[in-house]
């Protein structure tokens, strides 16, 4: 994941504070925090700033992140509730989650 310079909002792994960020205009606009582990990645907590509420920036940076996490080939923890949640809605990254069947068949 990398920032592409663009006003359009972009999630990058934020790997020095263990979290991946969503920037928008130039500014991180919120980050989901997260721990690794040999197997597995927690999402931890969810926080989009008050000001860019309502945008749709949080379904973007846990899908990017869930997107990111497919690629390694790990598993992972949504103890977010938000994260939780978004797996709910999307069952297409139910595969992800640890104790599933991983990886997909």
């Amino acid at each position: 994941m990398t920032r592409t310079g663009t006003d359009d909002p972009e999630v990058f792994d934020n790997s020095e504070r263990h979290r991946y960020e969503i920037e928008s205009d130039g500014n991180v606009a919120g980050f989901v925090d997260y721990a690794f582990t040999s197997h597995n990645v927690t999402l931890i907590h969810t926080e989009i700033d008050e000001a860019s509420g309502g945008k749709g920036l949080a379904s973007r940076l846990i899908k990017a992140a869930l997107d990111d996490i497919r690629r390694q080939h790990k598993a992972v923890r949504p103890t977010c509730s938000f994260a939780a949640a978004y797996i709910g809605r999307h069952p297409e990254y139910a595969d992800l989650v640890a104790g599933a069947t991983y990886p997909p068949r």
